[in-house]
């Protein structure tokens, strides 16, 4: 939630690097769980399963592609009266993102690996209850960013972090 009116160019960093830091934590935390549940259903099956290094480098990547979406002020034009509707709008723009840069990460990566794209492609289609159940669970990764993006912007940047971090306890024992 980077401030829109920092007077220089290195308070404007500082707070893309701070957003950047916390949609990835955010993330993190959301791929880190799925892939213990994945491990553990993996795990009864007598699979071995654990790519630990995943979770942060697919936090990483998304929370860049949502920071560029933002940046590109994707959604940004639609203005409903109702932030609800602004939200749900949003998630659907951001999660269609994702799934065509997740498509494109995809080829390139079996490009690397020396696998044609169509052959890329065909093994995404085997997977397709997969995918369809990784876009739900992003959509739901991206409902609550979301929402606080909205909130952040409704009650003017800042107040929300105020409202949340700050300590209030000395104020109610004036």
């Amino acid at each position: 939630m980077a401030a829109k009116n920092s007077t220089t160019v290195a308070e404007r960093v500082r707070d893309e690097l701070r957003d950047y830091a916390v949609l990835t934590v955010y993330l993190y935390i959301c791929f880190g769980a799925l892939l213990l549940y994945k491990m553990a259903i993996l795990g009864e099956q007598g699979v071995s399963y654990l790519p630990f290094g995943l979770p942060i480098i697919k936090a990483l990547i998304m929370a860049k592609f949502i920071l560029l979406g933002r940046v590109a002020r994707l959604g940004g034009r639609r203005e409903s009266s109702k932030a609800i509707f602004r939200i749900g709008y949003n998630a659907l723009l951001y999660l269609i993102l994702l799934i065509v840069l997740s498509v494109a990460e995809e080829a390139i990566t079996g490009m690397i690996h020396g696998r044609a794209i169509a052959t890329t492609f065909a093994e995404l289609g085997d997977k397709l209850p997969e995918l369809l159940a990784t876009c739900l669970i992003m959509l739901l990764i991206l409902i609550p960013y979301l929402a606080v993006v909205e909130l952040n912007a409704a009650l003017g940047d800042g107040r929300l972090r105020e409202l949340l971090f700050k300590d209030r306890t000395r104020r109610n024992q004036l």
